[in-house]
């Protein structure tokens, strides 16, 4: 079977990418899918995050292992494409690049028979150009203050002493 996803950049302008690929990929493979269809190098760090249908982020699932641990982190080559994604779960969101945060909304559109000679994954539709900077992202919770104030944090002023935490100020 073949997943049809519409991959579309968080942004105010339209831009998407609608996506074919095997069901049996898996989460590393339709990484690379999204990066050549947005036209990225596929240099920096990436992830997928399962979320509900508000797209409610909820657990991540990174390109490479960044745990303390070795191997106890999940990671993309761990999971397919029906793993994570079906008919009762439709969304999950991608974020590549850490440090600007290009964020994609992607939704399993259909679910279809694989077509004789077709080779997978492979660009459906290309809508929008990305931009040359991704977009600004706006993380503050609804109802929520929208900053805080210089009184609420204790500035350490220089004149503090060490002694009261249990290390010596010239540790290193």
């Amino acid at each position: 079977m073949i997943y049809k996803f519409r991959v579309i950049l968080d942004a105010e302008e339209d831009i998407f990418r609608d996506i074919a690929i095997e069901k049996e990929a898996n989460l590393e493979d339709f990484h690379n899918a999204i990066v050549n269809a947005f036209g990225f190098d596929g240099s920096e760090m990436a992830a997928f995050y399962t979320c509900d249908d508000d797209w409610t982020q909820d657990e991540e699932i990174p390109l490479f292992d960044t745990g303390d641990v070795p191997g106890e982190m999940s990671i993309m080559n761990n999971f397919t494409l029906e793993d994570v994604l079906h008919q009762e779960q439709t969304k999950i969101i991608y974020v590549y690049d850490f440090f600007n945060m290009w964020t994609f909304l992607v939704e399993l559109a259909a679910i279809e028979e694989k077509e004789e000679g077709e080779s997978y994954p492979i660009l459906l539709f290309s809508h929008g150009q990305l931009p040359t900077e991704a977009p600004d992202m706006n993380f503050e919770a609804e109802n929520q203050p929208s900053g805080f104030s210089e009184d609420d944090f204790d500035v350490f002023d220089g004149d503090d002493s060490f002694e009261d935490f249990g290390f010596d100020e010239n540790w290193n």
